[in-house]
């Protein structure tokens, strides 16, 4: 990361000269009151960092600083921290509508502060980072994908090549989810057939299947490969993978079977919904889920378990078993653990080298 700018903006000279002393690993700059500040981020906006922003001010006080970089959208870039003093509870509550990032009120503790600062820079700056990863990851993709046009198997071995280029996973394991899915999906559509699962869905399902992590191109590696546990923080990062994913999905839709784009989106979406309505990101829960990210959903936790991740040891195909069928995966649909009890011999058989993969 570049060195960050932050700009102090405070009437009173000898606030901004403190202001400037706490930050001098930083670049900073000086505004005496809010009409400077604007004037200096609309001359370089994409070169502040982060904005500390006093509330009482001549010429244009802080709120108003506020509503301006609000209509000109600029806090979706520029975080921005209110330090003062003498805000009252119904300002601080129009800040944060605003969408201030935080509040720091005088006299303030001088660790608390800089870390705070530090903190909303490193976010924003992870902010910028994935919507820089989207965009040259999507171009990649657009571009591969205009010479496949319709044919849909081809667009997804694109982009589960981008996926195993950033080693997020191994090859084999788009190969493995797919074919935990397939297997599946016609227990599924063998038990329960109000799911209307017929041949068609089930390929539909089973090819689609491989986008489901798609998202994770935009992750960072400092997340994505962390061998600990992540932080609370680091795993909200982590759970855009779904959403993320759905926007590259969505700019393809033009090249897209209608129904084949629906299904990916489901699966890209929903894959970590929970059926208790526990998981992300939207909290769905029970029959709201598409099945087909209900499907996905099992085979994914089933191969995460089986196989060894950066963070973790393979458990046996019995313990995996096991864990999910008892709940300690979070919650499935009752109809999906039926079928997992049905599927258990075929999923250990692709465990153990004894099952033909889907390609």
């Amino acid at each position: 990361m570049n060195k960050a700018t932050i700009l102090i903006v405070d009437d009173v000279d000898i606030n901004r000269e403190i202001l400037c002393e706490m930050f001098q690993e930083y670049n900073t700059i000086q505004a005496a009151n809010g009409r400077e500040a604007i004037d200096i981020i609309e001359a370089n906006p994409d070169g502040i960092s982060v904005v500390l922003l006093d509330v009482v001010m001549p010429v244009m006080d802080g709120v108003a600083v506020l509503e301006e970089m609000k209509k000109r959208k600029w806090l979706d870039n520029i975080p921005v921290l209110l330090i003062t003093g003498e805000a009252t509870t119904e300002i601080e509550r129009k800040a944060y509508r605003l969408g201030v990032s935080d509040i720091i009120k005088k006299p303030f503790d001088a660790f608390i502060a800089i870390q705070r600062t530090k903190n909303v820079i490193e976010l924003y700056y992870n902010k910028r980072h994935l919507e820089e990863m989207v965009d040259l990851q999507t171009k990649v993709l657009r571009k591969q994908a205009e010479e496949l046009l319709s044919v849909n198997d081809r667009i997804v071995d694109v982009m589960s090549n981008v996926v195993e280029f950033r080693n997020l996973e191994s090859g084999d394991h788009v190969k493995r989810v797919k074919t935990f899915t397939n297997i599946l999906a016609k227990y599924v559509a063998q038990e329960y057939p109000e799911y209307k699962l017929d041949k068609n869905a089930i390929n539909m399902i089973t090819s689609a299947s491989a986008l489901h992590d798609v998202g994770k191109i935009v992750i960072p590696d400092a997340i994505l490969l962390k061998p600990g546990r992540l932080t609370q923080e680091e795993f909200e990062v982590m759970k855009t993978h779904t959403t993320r994913g759905c926007e590259v999905i969505d700019m393809l839709a033009d090249i897209q079977q209608g129904e084949y784009g629906k299904i990916s989106y489901e699966i890209c979406r929903h894959h970590h919904e929970r059926y208790d309505g526990r998981g992300y990101p939207d909290g769905l829960k029970g029959e709201e889920i598409p099945i087909s990210a209900q499907i996905v959903s099992v085979a994914d936790v089933y191969d995460a378990l089986v196989n060894e991740r950066c963070y973790k040891a393979a458990f046996s195909p019995e313990e995996a078993y096991r864990m999910i069928s008892n709940g300690e995966c979070g919650a499935f649909s009752p109809k999906l653990m039926h079928c997992f009890e049905l599927a258990r011999e075929e999923f250990e058989a692709v465990v153990h080298g004894e099952h033909e993969m889907v390609r």
